[in-house]
């Protein structure tokens, strides 16, 4: 039994079918991942990269825009845009030049210039605190505000929501199950107990949340605005602003990573929905897909920091080291791709785009959910939306889980990539970029009908 309510038999049929036209179709692909299976591991470059629904990696050849091409010469529709990290389309015009101008004039030195400041006062006046760092990924913007926060606060314990993401950090790698914090399934090598100092609970909780606060450990509450990876999962009118009230009640700082949401709004949801976060995090679309992430803080944290760094140092007998930065943090390069990437591509004119569009997906969407009798539903957030196997939109991480049908999903993702149209992998998630059309999206919805009616069409689909 599946909660998509199609039976698992049809959907092994659907898929076997798919499987046979993209082997057909893709030959280069087909032979490039042979011949690298010799050289990378998995055959790919990062192994979740064999992870998608088609039978071998499919092969990019170059994308600009909210199109790219593959080996075998097919042209897709892109409503994945590398999950967020080219939200506002592939390779814009302003990057491009970006990255020309800099690439004569070094790449990285380890000392600031002009655009770095430049970057500074543009982050200051968009999300709204006035003190920023930037690293090479979220990631890594994630785990230092983390040791700012144990820092500042003398706390150790990280408080998550279930069903969280905020890149590979390890701290937030823990589930919330039967009423405790355990360890994320499918973790490798993992050689300590992550529960000790992190504790999860669900999504949208007030009772647990302000529980998990009262135990006086918790230096930080980290949290997406909206949860975005393990299906899309809304704020309850009032949720976030009762996070922050009870996180200031408790004396937890606030950190809020908006590196998925930002979809929502030039400022984000911090902007959107003043929010005022103590830390906040952004990472992939913050420099145009050049590996870039940032964090800023208020000014009463920026002071805190201060005294916490001075004692570190009174404390280390010499030359000490706060755990923090990458040589390439900050690079060259990456900081002249984000000023240009804030001054002239993320800007209110491409939201202005782009949120009308996902509208009109996410209510096609609905359309056809409804014309072909299915529980399922749709949630959105700005520019990007997603279909679930719920009839409602899931309100915690667990009930979006609870709504997965893996097979299902890559089988519809794999029809769509057979008929040039690729999806976000692993949920399934859109998003609407500045060079997305309306014929895009109307494509994108015929496609889906298409899919779902030769699904329909099969013995015994139905549940």
């Amino acid at each position: 039994m599946t909660a998509s309510g199609i039976h698992p038999s049809a959907v092994e049929a659907f898929t076997a079918q798919e499987r046979e036209r993209f082997l057909a179709n893709n030959p280069n692909s087909v032979a490039l991942a042979e011949r690298a299976r010799k050289s990378l591991y998995g055959g790919v470059p990062m192994h979740w990269m064999a992870d998608w629904s088609t039978p071998v990696p499919l092969f990019v050849e170059r994308a600009k825009g909210a199109r790219f091409y593959d080996v075998d010469g097919h042209e897709y529709i892109d409503f994945c845009l590398g999950d967020t990290g080219t939200m506002f389309g592939h390779s814009p015009d302003p990057i491009a030049r970006a990255l020309t101008e800099q690439a004569s004039n070094g790449l990285t030195t380890m000392l600031p210039g002009e655009d770095a400041v430049v970057c500074g006062e543009l982050l200051a006046e968009r999300f709204g605190l006035p003190y920023w760092q930037v690293t090479a990924t979220a990631t890594d913007a994630n785990r230092y505000v983390l040791r700012w926060a144990r820092a500042v606060t003398g706390r150790k314990t990280l408080l998550v929501f279930d069903g969280c993401y905020h890149g590979t950090v390890d701290d937030v790698m823990v589930r919330y199950r039967n009423g405790r914090t355990v360890p994320r399934s499918g973790l490798i090598g993992q050689a300590y107990d992550l529960t000790e100092y992190s504790r999860a609970i669900p999504f949208n909780d007030v009772a647990a949340l302000e529980a998990a606060l009262a135990e006086g450990d918790v230096c930080a509450l980290l949290c997406e605005p909206a949860m975005t990876n393990i299906g899309m999962v809304l704020p309850e009118p009032g949720f976030l602003q009762q996070c922050r009230e009870l996180t200031r009640q408790y004396g937890v700082l606030l950190i809020i990573d908006e590196t998925h949401t930002i979809s929502t709004d030039i400022g984000g949801c911090t902007r959107l929905w003043n929010l005022e976060p103590d830390f906040f995090v952004i990472g992939k679309p913050i420099a145009g897909g050049v590996p870039c992430g940032v964090f800023g803080c208020s000014a009463e944290i920026a002071e805190r920091m201060h005294t916490a760094r001075e004692q570190a140092q009174a404390h280390s007998h010499g030359h000490g080291h706060s755990g923090m930065g990458t040589t390439l943090s900050a690079n060259a390069l990456a900081m002249h791709c984000m000023r240009a990437n804030l001054e002239q591509v993320m800007t209110s004119a491409a939201y202005a785009h782009m949120l009308p569009l996902a509208k009109r997906l996410a209510d096609g969407l609905r359309r056809l959910i409804a014309g072909h009798d299915l529980k399922w539903s749709v949630t959105e957030l700005g520019a990007r939306c997603e279909f679930q196997f719920c009839p409602a939109p899931p309100k915690t991480g667990a009930e979006a889980e609870a709504a997965f049908h893996d097979e299902l999903q890559m089988a519809l993702h794999l029809y769509l990539i057979n008929r040039g149209i690729l999806i976000t992998p692993f949920h399934n998630m859109t998003l609407c970029c500045l060079d997305t059309t309306k014929a895009d999206v109307d494509r994108l919805i015929a496609t889906l009908d298409n899919a779902l009616t030769d699904l329909l069409a099969l013995p015994n689909a139905r549940i």
